[in-house]
């Protein structure tokens, strides 16, 4: 019994022994992913833009990445990140009135405002003999003497609750 104290705890002196990198180890990577942020905002002013993306929660998004391209051929700024979020912004003045008129004399879909405000439009469209229906928005921001067009991606599929996180994903970048 003598032998197994002697042994008990020379084993625990000699655990308790070493150069401290696991314990470092261990509190960087709690560290680490204490620090990481749930919300996920990205900064547009490298695009010379005065706007701020907030893409919400990286668990909601079901993505650990966003996208941030500039299409050169339509010029806008796309904003993506996985199949649940994908924006268009514009510098462009914008015009819910004809957008309106438009969604008014199409004659492949038929279209149904859901939301106005004077700033933004979101509305349905679906083709009459089909059963899929495809929710967009508009919306116009406007920084200074500057306005932005921002909307959903043409050609995504998106639900009511993925238009209601992108329209308000985008405000305009606060002075420092």
């Amino acid at each position: 019994m003598k032998h197994l104290t002697i042994v008990a705890l020379f084993v625990a002196g000699l655990s308790s022994c070493g150069d401290g990198k696991k314990d470092a180890a261990e509190q960087v990577a709690s560290d680490s992913t204490a620090a990481v942020p749930s919300a996920y905002v990205i900064d547009l002013a490298a695009y010379d833009l005065p706007l701020v993306v907030d893409l919400g929660d990286r668990s909601t998004l079901g993505v650990d990445t966003a996208t941030v391209v500039w299409n050169e051929e339509f010029g806008h700024l796309e904003v993506k990140a996985g199949e649940r979020f994908s924006l268009t912004l514009t510098e462009a003045p914008g015009d819910l009135p004809r957008l309106k008129a438009d969604l008014d004399h199409d004659m492949l879909q038929k279209h149904t405002i859901v939301e106005e405000t004077p700033e933004m439009l979101v509305y349905r469209s679906q083709f009459p003999d089909e059963s899929l229906v495809y929710i967009h928005f508009l919306r116009i921001i406007s920084v200074g003497e500057r306005s932005f067009v921002v909307e959903d991606a043409v050609n995504g599929r998106f639900n009511e609750m993925d238009i209601k996180r992108m329209v308000g994903s985008v405000t305009a970048k606060s002075a420092v």
